[in-house]
């Protein structure tokens, strides 16, 4: 009996000491970057909610740039060389207004002085409260002891820690990291500035043209699934949601300038709308009219409307789908804003829209 309690004891320790071995690897190594810019050859994720909370720990910017997966491809660097500023990029796929006016509290507490932000209509549908969302650790973000507990003692992050250390030995480190992308690690990519980044070599003509983009057309119209263009969409909630998460923002910070944009969806989007869900689409249009309205209104906000630019939107090679448009206008986007293009005045701040119903009504799908 005697013997058994001590293998008991010696396996208790040894657990112990495996679970706190792990800690200190993941505190040491840090591949967050929460407590230390990184000793070693730094790694990034694609997971850019967790990610996120160690760029904004890590990195040095003055501006902030968000978006959902519409703004997740721009390249930090591009939006630095258009705008002349120092970004970090913060975009999250399928993000909701909560998460974005969270994280953006964030990055505007650690130093950002100007936001840049493709604002969604669809961002203000209800979610979780940010307390409670299963999808980011406000934790994290915070650095509370529960945020570094989670990480410190993460079997995931300890993995990550210990693959960011072999890289770190100089004959293990170009193997590695080459083999990194196809390894199960989170932390593979060795630039910030790929952070879901479109390949430098990816085929814009193959990813993005007029054949996708009016295959999602019919996909999305079809009788079958209408009724999701307007799934979750409430007008009198989505006000509320803009109302807390973006107009509170800006007004709780009025030393930080707002640069907010309308993205430039193809006019497939609008027009599905139309056709398979005007009910849909009458909230959409009520619901950018209070927003352009409003935003215009406040002292630090400067508003853009890119979605009656017909050039653009109405040649459907630029898109992937009927919202997601090629790295080809996120250049444009980020020349517009540089040259103060297609901002929206204050003294007529329904203009743009009033010209995309115009566009909408009149527009019919050639097949």
């Amino acid at each position: 009996m005697q013997g058994t309690f001590t293998q008991l004891r010696r396996l208790l320790l040894a657990s112990i000491a495996g679970v706190l071995g792990a800690a200190l690897l993941t505190y040491v190594v840090d591949p967050l970057q929460l407590f230390r810019p990184s000793r070693l050859a730094a790694f990034y994720s694609d997971d850019t909610r967790v990610q996120n909370a160690g760029l904004i720990r890590s990195q040095s910017f003055d501006t902030a740039f968000m978006g959902t997966s519409l703004a997740i491809h721009f390249r930090q660097s591009a939006i630095d060389r258009a705008l002349g500023v120092h970004s970090l990029k913060l975009a999250m796929t399928g993000s909701n207004s909560r998460q974005q006016g969270f994280v953006l509290e964030q990055a505007i507490d650690h130093g950002a002085r100007r936001v840049i932000w493709a604002m969604d209509d669809f961002i203000f549908v209800d979610a979780a409260d940010i307390e409670t969302d299963p999808y980011l650790s406000v934790d994290l973000y915070r650095g509370t002891a529960k945020g570094f507990a989670s990480y410190l003692f993460s079997a995931a992050m300890a993995k990550e820690s210990l693959f960011a250390l072999l890289r770190s030995v100089p004959p293990l480190r170009g193997p590695l990291t080459r083999a990194a992308p196809y390894l199960p690690i989170k932390f593979a990519l060795s630039d910030v500035d790929d952070i879901y980044a479109l390949a430098r070599d990816f085929d814009v003509a193959g990813g993005y043209n007029a054949r996708r983009t009016l295959a999602a057309f019919t996909y999305i119209t079809a009788p079958t699934r209408s009724r999701f263009l307007g799934e979750g969409y409430g007008y009198d909630a989505m006000v509320s949601h803009f109302e807390r998460d973006a107009v509170g923002l800006i007004t709780r910070h009025p030393d930080a300038t707002f640069d907010i944009y309308f993205p430039p969806y193809s006019i497939l989007q609008f027009v599905a709308m139309r056709d398979a869900s005007p009910a849909t689409l009458k909230l959409v249009t009520d619901l950018t009219a209070h927003i352009a309205r409003r935003l215009t209104q406040l002292p630090n906000v400067r508003l853009y409307d890119f979605r009656a630019i017909k050039a653009v939107t109405h040649d459907l090679n630029n898109y992937g789908d009927v919202i997601h448009h090629s790295p080809v206008i996120d250049a444009m986007v980020l020349q517009w804003l540089a040259n103060g293009e297609y901002r929206v005045d204050p003294k007529a701040p329904t203009a743009s829209l009033d010209e995309l119903k115009t566009q909408v009504e009149a527009y019919r799908v050639e097949r």
